[in-house]
């Protein structure tokens, strides 16, 4: 009996380290109360695409999961400040609008709007093999001064 469980392990291991299962944050403020993160998950080992979900997040106030659909290890997840303090999440083409003062707005933008992007934050993407955030300044990653 123990013999069939070792190998059911041994044969079930390869299948399941192939998938994705990661998040990074970036910490808007400088502290973790006020993040985005960015959650990629794969569920099936096989499929090269991900899941991925952008959390929103303004403790204590609030917190929201929203969907960003699929893209697969490679896709880059950009993040863009416009003056109001809401933020464009950029996945490929697709282009969504977001905000922490609730983290309750959510749309998905046909367009780039009217006023421009806005200043660009820094992008979600894979790093030596690591989901990261690479803040584009150094004060874009939460170092600003209040």
């Amino acid at each position: 009996m123990r013999l069939r469980v070792l190998l059911l392990a041994l044969f079930a291991a390869p299948l399941l380290s192939a998938c994705v299962d990661d998040r990074a944050s970036w910490q808007i403020d400088g502290t973790r109360e006020h993040t985005l993160t960015l959650v990629r998950e794969q569920p099936l080992f096989w499929d090269k695409k991900v899941n991925l979900y952008l959390v929103v997040s303004r403790m204590p106030a609030c917190t929201r999961r929203h969907s960003l659909g699929w893209g697969t290890d490679k896709t880059r997840v950009t993040i863009y400040q416009v003056p109001s303090g809401a933020f464009i999440v950029q996945v490929g083409k697709r282009m969504y609008a977001t905000e922490s003062q609730t983290c309750e707005a959510w749309a998905r933008l046909e367009e780039e709007p009217a006023d421009g992007m806005g200043e660009m934050r820094g992008v979600f993407r894979v790093r030596n093999g690591e989901l990261a955030f690479v803040a584009e300044k150094p004060e874009a990653a939460g170092d600003e001064e209040e």
